[in-house]
């Protein structure tokens, strides 16, 4: 079986790179599996930054909408709970690089890093409800980025959004000019790196109180109605005429 999750660390920086080309990323029970691996194995490694990137142009294009129609759902959503509780609850400082499109369930990442830094052209949407089902399990940490008005907004729209537009809402910390994309990467992981570890494991638990108060509680009902809904007639029609077209 082909690894689709790498995982290398230098210069105290581990590097996490998702690499399924063949579905842009999308979240399969491989990747998230090894994605959640990589994740833990980063805990003890010699690094005091995680940085999560692609190694391709798309970052992520959200739930394997292949598997998705063939039903049993419940197990994905629950792991993708679980993989945002272990991003928000890392020791180490996440930092997300974006050089390319992210969908639906991979804003769940972006909102789960502690920061996400992307290029000018990264373009973004929570196609969820285009599908017949809705963003519940990344609502956990994606509605705490998030304004109010910005959620009910993109997610009801399903619309595409640009950069500066997911950093105004908060979906991002910032972006810059593509080609600056490395530099700044480079320059976020320096400024990490010279915080003391237990400095940096202690203040992002403090950040993170609420965002994890927030999966806890809510964790069970939202990977319930998110199954749910992907079992329905109606996602199943619409997920099977998108792949169809696609």
């Amino acid at each position: 079986m082909t690894e689709l999750v790498h995982h290398d660390v230098a210069d105290g920086v581990a590097t996490i790179t998702l690499d399924s080309p063949h579905n842009r990323n999308a979240l399969s029970r491989q990747l998230v599996t090894e994605l959640l691996a990589a994740l833990e194995a980063a805990r003890s490694d010699d690094s005091a930054v995680v940085v999560l990137r692609s190694a391709d142009r798309v970052f992520c294009s959200g739930a394997d909408l292949s598997e998705a129609s063939e039903g049993a759902m419940e197990q994905g959503t629950r792991a993708l709970v679980d993989l945002q509780r272990l991003i928000v609850t890392h020791p180490k400082p996440v930092v997300v690089r974006l050089a390319g499109p992210v969908r639906a369930g991979g804003l769940g990442l972006v909102a789960s890093a502690d920061i996400a830094i992307c290029s000018d052209d990264v373009t973004f949407a929570f196609t969820e409800a285009r599908l017949g089902v809705a963003p519940a399990v990344i609502s956990l940490t994606v509605l705490a980025r998030m304004t109010s008005r910005a959620a009910f907004d993109t997610f009801l729209t399903g619309r595409t959004f640009d950069a500066a537009e997911a950093a105004a809402m908060g979906v991002v910390t910032r972006s810059v000019p593509a080609d600056q994309l490395d530099d700044e990467i480079a320059r976020v992981c320096d400024d990490l790196r010279q915080a003391h570890p237990q400095g940096l494991a202690e203040t992002k638990a403090l950040l993170a109180r609420e965002v994890v108060a927030r999966i806890d509680a809510g964790a069970d009902d939202m990977a319930a109605l998110s199954a749910r809904l992907f079992a329905s007639d109606g996602a199943r029609e619409a997920i099977t005429a998108f792949l169809q077209r696609r």
